[in-house]
């Protein structure tokens, strides 16, 4: 018998049971997987508490893990047993000891990348491809803002900008991650508690503003990041951790000829072949070293609660992993 976190009603951390489950063999098109990390993310507070109803309840939340395959059905000739692989789903179910999982969602995992870095960061570096490769066109000497730089999206997505040439511009908390920033591509660091990040890119940019603005913190931020903009410029808003968006005017919009965008990764992967190409670049990049993660904080499978605890209480840029 296998072990799950099943959540049969909304709530805090304590809705999280671990629960005997059967898993059974695999079907057509379907691999059985031990799971060897499981990535712990605010997606899953989310499902938990019910402010996001995606997952039917009673049901096992988690939407990224990495294992190894125990058993392959019938109809699939990629894969064999033994091999390591890793996966993002917006079908959820990761918070399992074992699994079954549709073969078109598995991806190899590099030799030189341990299971618990993939399990932790997948998400989030396929987060960073889909807002660098396909959400915005991003050009050497571009000048870009990215809120939350510190974060765990945000450390990955300087460094892919850096390495695409950009004038990295990050706005960070204090000054610990201002170091954290710079050390991830940032050529620029704003402490946005001590100074207002406007006058700070309206000064970086000689009063021309920035070419895109990332931000994932929303309502604090969202006026300010398109005021920031120069002329034609693009505003990629991918979270609200600070809260909902009130509604925009168009009249808003094209006094600069601005445009704005919401992008939700899980819609850019419900093509098998592009959420496979984002997972293998993902994956390749960690492989040679281009994108550097946070080395992970294990916590048992069977202590999930404690594990959403720990994320709750976090201010950015760790990343947890789930040990079966």
């Amino acid at each position: 018998m296998s072990k799950a976190i099943v959540i049969r009603s909304y709530g805090g951390s304590e809705v999280l049971v671990c629960e005997d489950v059967d898993v059974g063999t695999p079907g057509a098109g379907q691999l059985r997987i031990r799971q060897t990390g499981i990535g712990v993310n605010y997606h899953d507070v989310y499902v938990r508490s019910g402010l996001y109803k995606t997952l039917a309840l009673p049901g096992i939340p988690g939407c990224e893990a990495t294992g190894v395959v125990e058993a392959v059905g019938p109809d699939v000739s990629e894969f064999h047993v033994g091999d390591r692989i890793a996966y993002v789903t917006g079908g959820y179910g990761a918070y399992a000891s074992h699994r079954l999982l549709p073969a078109d969602l598995a991806v190899p995992i590099p030799d030189n990348v341990a299971d618990q870095v993939a399990a932790s960061n997948l998400l989030r570096a396929m987060t960073v491809e889909m807002l660098t490769g396909h959400v915005c066109s991003i050009s050497p000497g571009m000048t870009v803002l990215v809120h939350a730089a510190a974060g765990g999206v945000g450390r990955m997505l300087c460094q892919a900008l850096a390495s695409l040439g950009a004038n990295v511009i990050g706005t960070v908390g204090s000054a610990e991650k201002a170091d954290i920033a710079r050390a991830n591509g940032c050529s620029h660091t704003i402490l946005y508690r001590e100074v207002d990040f406007i006058e700070d890119v309206a000064k970086f940019t000689e009063g021309k503003g920035v070419q895109v603005v990332y931000d994932s913190v929303g309502a604090d931020t969202f006026a300010g990041s398109l005021e920031a903009l120069d002329f034609c410029g693009h505003l990629v808003n991918f979270g609200q951790s600070s809260g909902p968006i009130d509604p925009v005017a168009m009249a808003t919009l094209a006094t600069k000829s601005l445009t704005v965008s919401r992008p939700i990764l899980f819609h850019y992967m419900r093509d098998p072949r592009q959420y496979r190409t984002m997972a293998e670049q993902a994956l390749s990049k960690f492989a040679s070293g281009q994108f550097q993660a946070p080395e992970p904080t294990p916590v048992p499978l069977t202590e999930a609660s404690k594990a959403h605890e720990i994320l709750e209480s976090m201010t950015g840029g760790g990343s947890l992993v789930l040990v079966p």
